[in-house]
């Protein structure tokens, strides 16, 4: 049995995109699998997801509800999950079956960051681990995360720079909306968002997220956007 991880922590994200993720994942993925979200409120999530609390990490103030927290994925509260594990940040869109991402080689498969091509970076949004493994990531950071925080820009550079070996998903199957799926600034008012060829996952990092996304709202109003309808046929 495979586990997908997610985590849900504050008000960012409400449990419809829990929700959502789960219905996605039963569309898309034939791997025999669980669903498992770590969270601080469990309330709306359907029961078929397995709930569990955000395992404990020390952080000043202005950094509890950063992603700073995904590195608690690799705490030693979670060493119960067994065989391989897929994190999916919640603000993921899948559009194409994601079998591929259980059958790839590699320790660690993570997507190269889109903006950081060459230099070894990671974006996190997409990842996968073999349970129990890389628990010195968490220890590595709950010793000073004062200084990870203080040496490092963001989370997933720490992690990139605390595994050993990544291996990078090919390159079409986890894409980036704003970077892969819109049209240049100049017609994005004209031009509607497309899907990439071979993508499997559209991630929307930043704003704006899904639901605006497909009704062609950008909270920054400057930034014009057309409708995109794909994205609620497969964000449900």
């Amino acid at each position: 049995m495979a586990t997908v991880l997610c985590m849900k922590w504050g008000r960012r994200y409400g449990p419809d995109y829990v929700n959502t993720l789960y219905s996605m994942l039963r569309r898309n993925l034939s791997v025999g699998h669980r669903l498992v979200c770590l969270t601080d409120d469990q309330a709306g999530i359907r029961p078929e997801v397995e709930c569990r609390p955000l395992p404990a990490l020390s952080l000043a103030p202005e950094w509890e509800r950063s992603p700073w927290r995904k590195l608690s994925c690799f705490a030693p509260e979670l060493q119960d999950l067994a065989g391989p594990v897929l994190f999916l940040d919640l603000d993921v869109v899948i559009i194409d079956n994601i079998d591929c991402l259980f059958a790839h080689p590699g320790e660690f498969c993570i997507i190269e960051n889109w903006t950081q091509p060459g230099r070894g970076i990671g974006n996190s949004s997409v990842y996968r681990y073999r349970a129990g493994a890389h628990q010195e990531v968490f220890e590595r950071f709950r010793a000073d995360p004062g200084a990870a925080i203080r040496d490092h820009p963001n989370s997933q550079t720490f992690l990139s720079r605390a595994v050993p070996e990544l291996t990078f998903w090919p390159a079409p199957w986890c894409r980036s909306f704003k970077h892969d799926c819109l049209p240049g600034r100049l017609v994005r008012r004209l031009r509607p968002a497309a899907i990439p060829a071979g993508a499997r996952i559209i991630v929307f990092h930043g704003q704006p997220k899904p639901p605006d996304a497909a009704r062609g709202v950008w909270p920054e109003p400057r930034k014009g956007l057309r409708p995109a309808p794909w994205i609620a046929d497969h964000w449900r």
